[in-house]
């Protein structure tokens, strides 16, 4: 077979919702998907059995970290991270662009990547698109990720500097800040520019295309105008699969759903459409009635591990002295490890509020979990038409409020 096939198996009357299936070298996933993020080839405290007793089918890991430690070249002559974790399922992997965009100091952006101080030993690195491909090659991942340019978002362009711009370098090494120069819609054309160019070179560099299917991303920030270019620019190349990016990057939810909606529909119809970085319930559901059918999103286990956690009402925060001596499960008719094994509120808190490891697990097990109920949800709504009845059920996904 080839590295993916994709199938619409249905298809909304009312919404331009679809249900599909998404078939890899590694098996596949039914789609829209939820695949939980394990950065750094593990999805923090869970077990690869913990992970499928959630219902996930896919998950994500992050190139940048893998690269830095431990070597995307000692995961390849591992076997692949496949083998490398334990995980025979779907894996996707990002370019690693964004994170070294956001999370390092910057030496120099330039037409040919970043280079960065790596967050391990400060060693100086260069990443740009042939690296991210030879990266993720060497990973070995069934769906891997266009190396691109991502804008920050209007409110975050405020006061932006090094991020945006060439920085010098200080004695010490990190990056020193010069004044950011330009407005915000010149910033993002220059993403679009750039992501076009790297997407060609990215194309050119895969050496892996009938194993690893390589998705290209779409940028444009907020505005309509550069959104619509930089997707006829980057769909105009022949892919297995196309990325929204530059929505997660602290847009708030009404700017985020206007960007949805305005650039899945136009995504090829018959590919799949994948929204990076989104998690909230209530944006999944529009992600999905715009056409949408993959998503990721850090927020299940990052609010685990703090004793945050979702059910359908709403979020709960299991510190909170309420639940000292609450004897419910988190949600009556959930099956997850800790709902399904009766453990309550009340327990939860006390692992939490011991520290012990047990707590942030159990959380983090309960709300991959939750988030793959939404998607089963969501599946039966689009296949059924009952999107009333969904509605009535998931009221976290009619609003952000309650979000844990």
């Amino acid at each position: 077979m080839t590295a993916l096939r994709f199938n619409i198996l249905h298809r909304c009357s009312e919404s331009a919702a679809r249900v599909g299936r998404v078939e890899t070298l590694h098996g596949g996933f039914d789609t829209p998907a939820f695949m939980p993020v394990g950065t750094k080839a593990t999805i923090k405290g869970l077990t690869p059995d913990h992970i499928r007793g959630t219902g996930s089918q896919a998950i994500l890991n992050n190139a940048y970290h893998l690269m830095l430690r431990p070597g995307d070249d000692v995961i390849a002559r591992l076997g692949g991270v496949h083998r490398f974790m334990r995980w025979d399922g779907p894996i996707v992997t990002d370019s690693g662009g964004y994170q070294a965009f956001s999370m390092s100091d910057i030496n120099r952006i330039d037409e040919d990547g970043v280079t960065f101080a790596s967050v391990v030993d400060g060693a100086t690195v260069h990443l740009g698109p042939e690296r991210s491909m030879e990266v993720q090659n060497n990973l070995g991942a069934d769906i891997i990720m266009a190396f691109d340019d991502c804008p920050p978002s209007p409110e975050a362009w405020e006061g932006e500097t090094s991020k945006c711009q060439n920085v010098k370098m200080s004695k010490g090494g990190r990056a020193k800040p010069q004044a950011a120069v330009g407005d915000y819609l010149a910033r993002v054309r220059l993403a679009n520019e750039r992501t076009v160019k790297w997407l060609a070179r990215c194309v050119k560099a895969h050496r892996r295309p009938d194993e690893q299917a390589l998705f290209g991303i779409v940028q444009g920030g907020t505005d309509e105008q550069l959104r619509r270019e930089s997707l006829e620019a980057v769909c105009n190349v022949e892919l297995p699969g196309y990325a929204i990016g530059g929505v997660a990057v602290g847009e708030g939810t009404e700017m985020i759903r206007k960007v949805v909606e305005l650039t899945a529909p136009l995504l090829p119809e018959s590919k799949p459409r994948y929204l990076m970085g989104v998690g909230y319930e209530h944006d999944i559901v529009a992600a999905v009635r715009a056409g949408v059918d993959m998503f990721d999103c850090v927020l299940p286990t990052r609010n685990g591990r703090n004793g945050n956690v979702f059910t359908r009402g709403g979020g709960l925060r299991l510190r909170n002295a309420e639940f000292r001596e609450d004897d419910r499960v988190i949600e009556a008719d959930c099956d997850c490890l800790a709902c399904g094994g009766l453990m309550s509120r009340a327990y939860l808190r006390h692992l939490l509020m011991s520290d012990e490891m047990l707590g942030p697990i159990l959380a983090s097990i309960h709300n991959i979990r939750h988030f793959q109920r939404l998607l089963l949800d969501i599946r039966a709504a689009i296949r059924e038409n009952g999107w009333p009845r969904f509605f009535e059920r998931w009221a976290a996904a009619r609003t952000r409020e309650g979000a844990c």
